[in-house]
């Protein structure tokens, strides 16, 4: 591939010609302190940081830019960092799900209205990798990905805690009454110990193993714990090579085919990876112009073994995992069935895995050991989800995923929260619980509340697990038998609308059913008498999001915003 002259550089328009325009930017540039020497005939490279202050696992961002920098300087770069929109998934309310799509657009955005040759992208917090990555492909100019990094183990009374996964659990304990209040005060202080992202496999570490696989990250990258010396060294060597990139217009475009994807499908399923996961594939493929549908992810968890041992569907942690040899380690295990081939930023998928090994044959496992042997998620079709939902089984009870039971249906969060903290509640282990209302336009965003707690008059009985369906997301840390993601919402009059209070639901995962036993006829009569709750936005973003947000099973992208190109490049006047 023949390189890049200065003169072709995009960013050439804005500082290497000679008109009044560009006397204003180089002379802007210069007021900022930087040299001509710096910047004129360079590479300019937008670093992208989502740091916050109240984004706890880009705590570290801050510091590691100048890393990112450093490398960029030390390639013959100029950096530029941009701050973005941080989505903190611990704090942003309803759910930063309604705003990932706004951090997909800012991204594009900000790369095209500035002077842009390249882009490292830092992210990690569950949205940010999805979104980053789906504003970055839809320019389409040379990027990589730089992921956050995993927090250090959690624990508590010699006792290893992992985020989410664990605080679930823990907290049924103390519904039920079986830890004190100063144990879950120390949980509290020891669970969450350093910088980075959830250190389970939940959404953050499986978005980014998968950015990882479909070539959009340096090889070995995703594993890193943030607190690593390894972790500003891997952040400086992604400076660097953001440069060559450049030069070699190496763009997403060029890496990123149905073969890929189909790399990322099975790792996803090799990880048990978060049922989250679903939705920002099919729309990061979206942005691509490559189809992944649904049933995709089904078809390959069929044929594709549980290798990875880590909570919620495991036993061990993210610093486990890397110690054990981390995503090149699972990859070189997954080899007999990937396409090797697929470039990535640094070269092939092959040229990643040479040298890689594994270190601890339990934390990931040989093919013919796994932990299960296919199944990391399932789409479960039927009357009550027309066009899909999803199971994690692994992270189940066997016992509930063949059941029939009679369901207990709540309309929305609230009305279920006072239900389960009444202990005369007419509910028992067979009764199937029904969230509904908590769709892409329903919630609005599609929280993450489809992790339903048990009642507590079943928790005070030894239950820990039921079968719980919605419309709602979950959690990647979390488990259980949650049916989520059902397609059509029922804010839009999807069948789950129609369900009413000891309707029977029968649930079959091995033969991919769900099935409310009420006639097609009786769905239908139903649904002409209901009408949705309000949820009427005057203005703003949420009256956007609500007229051009897609549905869970197409990748709640916007309808506007799917696919790339299409967008001259600015004019300079």
């Amino acid at each position: 591939m023949a390189r890049k002259s200065p003169e072709q550089l995009r960013s050439y328009r804005w500082f290497g010609v000679t008109d009044l325009r560009s006397f204003g930017h180089r002379s802007r540039t210069l007021q900022m302190g930087y040299a001509r020497e710096d910047f004129m005939g360079k590479p300019v490279i937008a670093i992208i940081n989502t740091w916050s202050d109240i984004n706890p696992c880009h705590s570290h961002f801050r510091v590691r830019v100048e890393d990112v920098k450093r490398g960029v300087w030390q390639a013959g770069g100029f950096p530029i960092e941009l701050p973005a929109l941080s989505l903190s998934e611990n704090f942003v309310k309803p759910t930063t799900m309604l705003y990932r799509n706004l951090l997909a657009l800012e991204v594009e955005e900000l790369l095209r209205s500035h002077p842009i040759d390249g882009a490292v992208l830092m992210g990690g917090c569950d949205k940010t990798t999805p979104a980053t990555v789906m504003g970055a492909i839809s320019m389409n100019l040379p990027m990589i990905f730089m992921p956050a990094g995993p927090m250090i183990r959690g624990h508590h009374g010699g006792t290893i805690l992992g985020s989410g996964s664990d605080i679930w659990k823990y907290w049924a304990e103390k519904e039920a009454g079986t830890i004190t209040n100063q144990q879950w005060n120390d949980m509290e202080a020891g669970i969450a110990r350093s910088p980075g992202t959830c250190m389970t496999m939940g959404t953050a570490s499986t978005m980014t193993s998968i950015v990882e696989t479909l070539g959009l990250s340096l090889p070995g990258a995703a594993s890193i714990p943030a607190v690593d010396a390894a972790h500003p060294r891997m952040a400086s060597l992604t400076g660097r090579r953001i440069v060559e990139m450049v030069w070699d217009d190496l763009k997403p475009s060029d890496i990123l085919t149905r073969r890929s994807f189909e790399n990322a499908l099975m790792v996803h399923n090799a990880l048990a990876g978060s049922t989250n996961a679903m939705i920002h594939l099919v729309a990061m493929a979206g942005r691509a112009g490559v189809e992944v549908a649904l049933q995709d992810f089904d078809d390959f968890a069929q044929k594709v073994p549980v290798i990875a041992n880590l909570r919620p569907s495991g036993q061990w942690l993210m610093e486990d995992f890397h110690i054990a040899g981390g995503i090149r380690g699972l990859l070189s295990r997954l080899a007999p069935m990937l396409h090797l081939d697929e470039r990535t930023v640094a070269g092939t998928l092959r040229d990643a895995l040479e040298g890689a090994a594994v270190y601890n044959d339990d934390v990931i496992r040989p093919l013919e050991k796994p932990i299960a042997a296919s199944g990391g998620t399932a789409i479960l079709r039927g009357n009550l989800a027309p066009k899909g939902c999803v199971i994690k089984p692994p992270a189940a009870e066997p016992r509930l995923l063949q059941h029939t039971g009679p369901a207990i249906v709540f309309d929305t969060y609230d009305e279920m929260t006072k239900a389960v903290n009444d202990l005369d509640l007419d509910v028992t282990p067979d009764h199937i619980m029904v969230l509904r209302n908590a769709g892409p336009i329903g919630g609005p965003g599609m929280p993450e509340w489809g992790m339903l707690p048990i009642p507590k008059k079943l928790l005070k009985q030894g239950v820990r697990d039921m079968l719980r369906i919605s419309d709602a997301r979950m959690s990647g840390t979390s488990y259980g038998a949650c049916i989520l993601h059902v397609s059509p919402e029922a804010h839009i009059g999807g069948p789950l609308a129609a369900v009413r209070t000891g309707d029977l639901i029968t649930v079959d995962v091995p033969n991919r059913s769900i099935h409310l036993h009420v006639s097609d006829e009786q769905i239908q009569d139903r649904l002409r008498t209901w009408s949705p709750p309000p949820r009427d936005y005057p203005r703003g973003y949420n009256k956007l999001f609500a007229q051009h947000i897609r549905q869970a099973d197409e990748g709640c992208d916007f309808d506007f915003l799917e696919g790339s190109g299409g967008v001259p490049e600015p004019e300079i006047h």
